[in-house]
């Protein structure tokens, strides 16, 4: 089977991939659409980070595609609706690089709370300004976190280990750690938080979560942090808080548009504006975090290729495999109707296999089973179970 890596997934994906049998082609950067097609010619299986989209029109170009990695937390870069309607299975790496996004996160609210950035810039320019204006600790202070899912609870965890008061809203009800305390809306939140820090996902209603009238609410000159979804902000809303001094700080990571690989240039309002801190999407850009997300993502599409298993998979049913206790595996992405399952045994039963072992999981419009079978009528079998009408995807291992 052939994998493609792109985006400087790190090294140690190649060598898990090569080391279960997989021969691996890699790229430095991301490509755009028609490139990534052109690319999928013959490849089996692709990685990508968060530059790369991965839309319908690429899905419907690569019919032999069997899994899209996403060596990152986040997935919207991927059309889900067209991997599963194509049995494409999705995997990504939900906690690998939470520990680095946090600790990111942390650096910044104290870098932001000490003007940390505004000295730095002073003294490389020759200027020796000692003053305490404007700088504050972050003991005491309250920080308001929005979506309180893997990152956001761990960095209330963190915060509070500071001395920091932590308040969070999330849609989903979540049980809180610590001390920390959940509030019923968006609005209370901005009423009463020193710092606000954004943690939700890049779904479609997040788009502009935060523009002039989320801005409006928050306390005069607090700080505030984007680490999660670059159009969760309106920007040149942002702009205008901080120019005016309602915002006193800003700490930026992702971005509406972001440059596809590194020759490309930046270009924001944000720039050389005071005690901003702008980095390049690195919140999950550690050594340790991207060793893990590595291993961990390539172990998931090795897995699904040699057992079928779909556990941890962003879109299809999730069924977790161990070894084959029979001759072959045969797994069978279906449309999830009734009697499928029947006329799936039944194929099974003309050509005289025996089933050792079945595993049926069911999502939404979709069922995976996992059968293991023994016998020697395999002639034609993968060919009739292709043929049945609720058959997606199938294969025999």
């Amino acid at each position: 089977m052939k994998a493609l890596l792109l985006e400087n997934i790190h090294a140690d994906a190649e060598k898990a991939l090569r080391n279960r049998g997989f021969e691996v082609e890699t790229r430095p950067g991301a490509l755009n659409e028609d490139d990534l097609i052109a690319a999928l010619e013959g490849v089996d299986y692709l990685g990508i980070r968060s530059r790369t989209f991965v839309t319908r029109k690429v899905v419907e170009s690569a019919p032999h595609l069997q899994a899209i990695g996403a060596f990152c937390i986040g997935t919207n870069q991927i059309d889900l609706d067209a991997a599963t309607e194509a049995g494409v299975a999705v995997f990504n790496a939900p906690y690998s690089n939470t520990r680095s996004v946090v600790e990111l996160a942390i650096a910044e609210i104290i870098s932001m709370a000490r003007r940390l950035t505004d000295r730095n810039r002073d003294m490389h320019e020759g200027r020796w300004d000692k003053s305490a204006i404007g700088s504050h600790e972050v003991r005491g202070r309250t920080l308001g976190i929005v979506g309180y899912g893997n990152i956001g609870s761990q960095l209330s965890v963190v915060a509070e280990s500071l001395g920091m008061r932590v308040i969070f809203y999330d849609v989903v009800d979540r049980l809180a750690l610590g001390n920390a305390r959940r509030v019923d809306s968006l609005d209370e939140l901005l009423e009463q938080a020193e710092t606000i820090s954004l943690h939700v996902d890049g779904r479609a209603e997040n788009k502009n979560l935060f523009g002039a009238a989320e801005f409006a609410k928050m306390r005069p000159r607090a700080l505030f942090l984007n680490l999660c979804r670059g159009p969760v902000v309106d920007l040149d809303a942002l702009y205008e808080n901080l120019v005016s001094g309602h915002i006193a700080g800003a700490a930026i990571d992702v971005y509406p548009t972001e440059p596809k690989s590194k020759d490309e240039p930046f270009v924001s309002k944000l720039q050389n504006v005071p005690n901003v801190i702008l980095t390049p999407h690195v919140g999950g850009s550690t050594l340790e975090a991207q060793v893990d997300i590595g291993r961990y993502v390539a172990g998931k599409l090795a897995d699904y290729e040699d057992l079928g298993s779909t556990s941890m998979a962003v879109n299809l049913p999730e069924v977790a495999a161990g070894p084959k206790v029979a001759d072959a595996r045969i797994v069978h992405l279906h449309q999830n109707v009734p009697g499928v399952m029947a006329r799936l045994n039944s194929v099974l039963a003309e050509h005289n296999m025996n089933i050792g072992s079945q595993t049926l999981a069911t999502k939404g419009h979709q069922g995976y089973a996992i059968t293991d079978v023994s016998g020697d009528g395999y002639e034609g079998l993968l060919a009739q179970l292709q043929d049945l009408d609720e058959t997606i995807r199938v294969r025999v291992l």
